[in-house]
């Protein structure tokens, strides 16, 4: 069973997600407001944050930024749930640190299977059931941790950009469609929902790619490649 906090201003919809989500066997905590959400984050330090964004006092953008800053909950899979659901609202919640995002209104199974993916992902890498360590290339990573050694330097990932890593590893050398990612990263099928790898991808390169030193290509109409060597922009396009 996980615990997982609500952070909702709404009460009826805190509700609804609330029964809907014990409905699967999980023990569901909520809280009316940002300030609340984070002091109840620290406390009881959950599997997971189903975090509104347009809330009074303090909006879910600084709340997921807030718990990504803090040693103690930056490891917490965060779904934004949230009336806003343009580009560019989702582009700042994934910037925020959120790991999915689901626009209302939403169906009842689509949250169901988003939390079960988070839940998933965030259970593969506390167990450890990867391996437990990973190397092509220059590149090493270290699921205990949830970090990636590159070269001689060590990067702390969140664990939606160690997961994106470690498939684009097992693929090593291959095109992996944004399908592709979806489906083995977030668990659910491809919708067209490239803003959302599009975003983890800026994320992760910020991580690994230093200097000219380049990493990760963008394949146009067909994905992305780990390029574990390592290559610079005159050798090859991003």
């Amino acid at each position: 069973m996980s615990r997982i906090l609500v952070i909702e201003d709404e009460q009826a919809i805190a509700e609804l997600v609330k029964i809907n989500l014990e409905l699967l066997g999980h023990q569901v905590i909520t809280a009316p407001d940002g300030i609340k959400g984070l002091a109840m984050a620290q406390q009881h330090r959950p599997d997971m944050v189903v975090l509104d964004v347009m809330m009074p006092d303090l909006d879910g953008f600084t709340v997921c930024q807030r718990l990504r800053q803090n040693q103690q909950t930056n490891h917490i899979p965060v779904l934004m749930l949230t009336a806003l659901s343009t580009t560019k609202d989702k582009v700042a919640g994934f910037d925020a640190g959120a790991d999915d995002y689901l626009p209302k209104p939403f169906d009842i199974p689509e949250l169901q299977v988003r939390v079960r993916a988070l839940l998933r992902r965030a259970g593969t890498v506390n167990q450890s059931s990867l391996p437990e360590i990973l190397t092509a290339g220059e590149i090493t990573l270290i699921p205990e941790n949830l970090q990636a050694k590159v070269a001689d330097r060590i990067e702390k990932l969140t664990p939606t950009e160690f997961e994106i890593l470690h498939c684009l590893m097992q693929h090593h050398g291959q095109t992996v469609s944004t399908g592709k990612l979806l489906e083995e990263v977030w668990g659910y099928s491809p919708d067209d929902d490239v803003d959302t790898i599009r975003v983890h991808i800026r994320h992760l390169r910020t991580r690994l790619e230093k200097g000219e030193r380049k990493y990760i290509k963008t394949v146009y109409g067909g994905g992305y490649q780990l390029v574990a060597e390592g290559f610079t922009k005159e050798k090859g396009a991003e």
